[in-house]
């Protein structure tokens, strides 16, 4: 059981502000998991780029298999219908380089745009024809569920899928089944 605060220390308000800046002094709580930093995420080894088909590839940034999300690079190198999909938990993007949009909406996404995707989305994701290389932040909570123009499942990705196929990916190439454990939190 925690101590109540002292009524003048919750009263009091933040801090004050010293010009000699001084790193917190107390341990972090045991059970938490150090950060992620990537110092710059445009620059990263091939090797960890992990394919999801032919000219299609993923940099995963964090997996959070406690909170059911994960953030990744999507990397395309092709033009034309990339997926089709449904998801019932939000999506959030960031184009980074190039541009591509969904068949169901009036609007392009090009480098610099940020997009939100609300739950209830099912949209079909196109990479137009003179783009040589689209990338893009996707934090995505939940699954895609991948359908038909009908709506029918197709197949399905989560953080658990998208931990498991990194895994096998950075296996064959030598990285070891445990480099994906430095994106996990």
């Amino acid at each position: 059981m925690h101590a109540p605060l002292n009524p003048a220390a919750r009263d009091a308000g933040p801090a004050a502000v010293s010009s000699t800046p001084i790193p917190y002094q107390n341990p972090f709580p045991p059970h938490a998991r150090p950060e992620i930093l990537w110092p710059d995420i445009s620059r990263c080894a091939e090797s960890e780029w992990v394919p999801q088909s032919e000219d299609v590839a993923f940099r995963p940034l964090c997996f959070s298999a406690s909170q059911g999300y994960f953030v990744n690079l999507l990397r395309v190198r092709k033009s034309g219908v990339l997926s089709r999909h449904y998801h019932a938990s939000p999506v959030h993007a960031y184009v980074l380089k190039g541009r591509w949009y969904y068949l169901e909406h009036d609007w392009v996404a090009e480098e610099g745009s940020y997009v939100m995707e609300p739950p209830g989305e099912t949209h079909t994701l196109i990479v137009p024809d003179d783009v040589p290389e689209m990338i893009t932040l996707f934090h995505v909570t939940g699954a895609y569920v991948y359908v038909d123009p009908l709506g029918k499942p197709e197949g399905v990705e989560d953080v658990f899928t998208k931990i498991a196929h990194a895994q096998k990916y950075y296996e064959k190439v030598g990285l070891g089944r445990d480099y994906v454990d430095r994106f996990i939190r």
